[in-house]
């Protein structure tokens, strides 16, 4: 069992919060994971870094204007792993939901780090095939190239999902778990804690109620839909994370909703 820590690696100050992620919170979060194990730190996404931070043009402008980042270099993983007494070069590995530039703008942050990720959404990312993929993949954020590690879509399961069940380097406590919809090779990322099983999510949904019940924010189900991949996944994951988050087998959280941050941070 893993000890994690919950990080805020950017706060998205959208227009309209309250209609977004509900009344009391400045806008969504960019929320990351950093796991202590014996094989040096592991980071579980990264969310802006310091370079999207110092140069903003590196984010695109439609995503500055309906995003309105709050670009504080405090906020970045690199500064908040030194604030809880670490060096960044205790962090082994990165271990990515996907390759969207708000989660993986912290590459960079740590270029000597093994950055493990589906195989498909690596293919996915260097191709950008599709209009909405050149929007949303930004080559300069892993110019520095990285030692990536792929994975295809195999292993034991893992709480009725398909899991490859061995990141190489990687104690088995961490798994990548296939989430494909929201893009090509998506995944989640399971952890097994000093408190029992989480799973990130990542923007297999991004909104609780997707996995409490209730309804969902018109304006996010209408996000999630113009930026999917593949609907019918997308869909069909969110209902077995929905399953699983009521099964109590494991803790279920997404990286931009607020609240489900607050329980952990």
């Amino acid at each position: 069992m893993l000890r994690v820590h919950h990080l805020d690696c950017a706060t998205l100050c959208t227009a309209a919060p309250g209609l977004v992620v509900g009344p009391g919170h400045a806008g969504m979060v960019c929320h990351c994971l950093l796991v202590e194990t014996d094989a040096g730190l592991v980071l579980v996404d990264t969310g802006l870094g310091t370079e999207d931070v110092r140069d903003p043009t590196r984010l695109g402008v439609g995503f500055r204007v309906l995003a309105r980042p709050r670009l504080d270099p405090e906020q970045t993983a690199l500064r908040q792993v030194e604030r809880l007494g670490f060096r960044a070069e205790d962090v082994r590995h990165i271990v990515l939901t996907h390759l969207d530039f708000d989660h993986a703008g912290g590459l960079a942050d740590f270029p000597w780090a093994t950055v493990h990720v589906t195989a498909q959404e690596h293919e996915a990312a260097t191709r950008a095939a599709s209009f909405v993929e050149k929007q949303r993949y930004f080559a300069r954020q892993w110019v520095h190239a990285p030692r990536f590690e792929l994975y295809r879509t195999e292993g034991a399961r893992w709480c009725g999902f398909e899991a490859v069940a061995a990141l190489r380097g990687l104690p088995p406590e961490i798994l990548l778990v296939p989430l494909f919809g929201h893009t090509r090779g998506h995944a989640g990322v399971a952890v097994h804690a000093t408190d029992g099983w989480l799973l990130h999510a990542g923007d297999a949904y991004f909104h609780r109620a997707t996995v409490e019940g209730g309804a969902v924010p018109r304006v996010v189900a209408l996000l999630e839909r113009v930026i999917q991949m593949d609907g019918p996944a997308r869909v069909a994951n969110q209902a077995r994370l929905y399953t699983l988050a009521r099964s109590g087998e494991a803790r279920v959280f997404c990286a931009h909703d607020p609240a489900e941050l607050a329980r952990y941070a």
